[in-house]
């Protein structure tokens, strides 16, 4: 069939449909809203990244200081239950927002969460910086909302740009981090109106950390290799493991915030928490598991590392964490996923870089309810030699964690599974 030529009509008519001044008028929004959001928490994250080596190699040099955990946790709790006030939400609050926008996120979340990281690191307690970092973005950006007068549809992109922002420069995936923030609040939905605001604010933030001179853990590139049958059903086997881990690490830290909160005066909390974390290591005679773990993560890319690595690793980040100390649990989570990988690669046929790098991403997709953010992390970290293996231990793991998850204010907007129909507006903290 001949193809007719596009009259000047037709091409009118469609540029109306497009309404182009408004299409223009978004994106020149956007870009300059996204940028200041990139500005700020680009450079939050960067001062924190630079403080947070500090305290770890101060603590790594200084391993005594260890045993003043539980006092580190009287600090941190105190200053939460007194100037805490709904910042004690954490990430669940930036959740929450975004679902129900009410109220204006209080800046000093900035300098709490900033501060109790930073303790809790110094003190070697197993914690993470995710959190920190996406509360810092969501917090910050949040701050526009007053000083652009947004209406709340616009204030719910920012706070998903700020959380995409935050992410994005913590961990140097801008990518991972544009589809973390959308992804995150709504288990099985992706809002597209903030495509362009997540993308934008994560590659601003991004090249501002970077810009500071600040730069990120490097992981091997993973090398090319064939896909066979018996590699992807291995991937299938390992990626159901990931997920089911996942699963046990936010129902265990869950569990172990409800025991502590039976404690009344939440500022002891910590403290008590802070005292079994030193009671544990103090009898295991290392400090392996403190703080990040970043070189026992890349260990596990290089050597067969021991199934009590992991187990070690979730057990007192659960602890850490329920018991009220600060951090996040990301950075955690690849070293389980890491370390269960390496593990695994005893009993199975694949490289151990290959089924580390699966574990690093898979245990977070099924952590966080992230399959896709969590593979293009895998992408932008260790290359696209491995992308369909990292994909599909991601999608496995993350339907084999259930609707569990260790962010409670996440809402199902559509069931894991088909067979249970859809979901609509329940939230994680209520199954």
């Amino acid at each position: 069939m001949p193809l007719r030529p596009v009259s000047l009509t037709h091409l009118f008519s469609g540029l109306r449909a497009l309404n182009l001044p408004a299409t223009l008028y978004f994106i020149l929004r956007w870009l300059v809203l996204s940028a200041l959001i990139g500005v700020l928490a680009g450079s939050a994250s960067a001062y924190f990244l630079v403080s947070l080596e500090w305290v770890t190699t101060y603590r790594e040099l200084h391993e005594w200081i260890i045993m003043w955990l539980p006092l580190a946790g009287l600090v941190v709790g105190a200053g939460y239950h007194y100037f805490g006030d709904r910042v004690a939400r954490g990430n669940n609050l930036v959740l929450e927002e975004i679902h129900a926008p009410r109220m204006l996120i209080p800046l000093r979340l900035v300098p709490l969460v900033l501060g109790g990281t930073l303790i809790t690191h110094l003190f070697g307690g197993s914690a993470g910086r995710e959190g920190t970092a996406v509360q810092m973005g969501g917090a910050l950006a949040d701050q526009l909302t007053r000083v652009f007068r947004l209406r709340p549809r616009d204030r719910r992109l920012l706070l998903i740009a700020g959380m995409s922002a935050g992410f994005a420069s913590v961990f140097g995936t801008p990518l991972a981090g544009a589809v973390f923030g959308l992804e995150v609040f709504l288990l099985g939905t992706i809002r597209y109106d903030a495509v362009l605001p997540a993308f934008l604010a994560a590659v601003s933030a991004d090249f501002v950390t970077r810009a500071w001179g600040v730069g990120h853990t490097h992981y091997p590139q993973l090398a090319a290799l064939p896909l066979t049958p018996l590699g992807l059903g291995c991937t299938l086997l390992a990626g159901g493991l990931f997920g089911l881990t996942a699963r046990s690490f936010a129902t265990l830290t869950h569990w172990v915030s409800r025991q502590f909160a039976r404690v009344a005066y939440a500022p002891l909390r910590p403290v008590l928490g802070g005292a079994l974390v030193v009671a544990a290591m103090w009898s295991l005679g290392t400090t392996r598991y403190s703080g990040l773990g970043v070189p026992v993560i890349v260990e596990a890319f290089h050597v067969t590392l021991p199934p009590l690595d992991f187990t070690l690793k979730l057990l007192l980040t659960a602890l850490t964490l329920g018991s009220g100390f600060k951090g996040g649990e990301v950075t955690p989570l690849f070293f389980i996923g890491a370390t269960l990988g390496s593990a695994l690669s005893m009993v199975l046929p694949l490289p151990v870089a290959l089924l580390a790098a699966m574990g690093f991403v898979a245990v977070f997709a099924g952590a966080a309810n992230t399959p896709l953010a969590c593979t293009l992390m895998g992408l932008e970290l260790f290359g696209i030699q491995g992308g369909v293996y990292l994909g599909l231990a991601c999608v496995v793991a993350y339907l084999f964690s259930g609707h569990r998850g260790i962010y409670s204010a996440q809402m199902i907007g559509q069931a894991k599974h088909l067979g249970l129909g859809r979901e609509q507006g329940k939230r994680l903290g209520e199954l």
